[in-house]
């Protein structure tokens, strides 16, 4: 991967077809309400799911979903929010964290926290 940027938008390029491959039917990615941004949102089931990315080279020193903070998952609950506002007829949501690490030599790792709550 180039840049910070470019591995970024691999990782939500993998999410998406990860999450379709496990049932997931993907109506947004990278939505957008002011300066907040939500990376996936899907459907499975009855749930509404809203999904934060997150994806590292198996050289970074830690797990990609520990770089989901406070700070982040409340701007993806503000995102959620008006997303419900402009869409409404949802009753189940939940909010999950996709975290992938990239290797060169080996499948890459998936790990999908699901109704996560910080």
């Amino acid at each position: 991967m180039a840049t910070h940027n470019d591995l970024g938008k691999e990782g939500e390029d993998q999410a998406a077809a990860w999450l379709t491959g496990k049932g997931y039917e993907i109506i947004h990615r990278n939505w957008r309400y002011s300066h907040y941004e939500i990376d996936i949102i899907a459907t499975k089931g009855k749930f509404l799911h809203f999904v934060e990315v997150k994806a590292r080279n198996y050289t970074a020193f830690d797990y990609p979903e520990n770089s989901v903070t406070k700070k982040k998952f409340k701007n993806l609950q503000k995102a959620a929010d008006e997303f419900l506002y402009q869409h409404p007829g949802y009753a189940w949501i939940q909010y999950n964290i996709l975290s992938i690490t990239f290797h060169p030599e080996k499948e890459d790792e998936y790990f999908l926290i699901e109704d996560v709550f910080l």
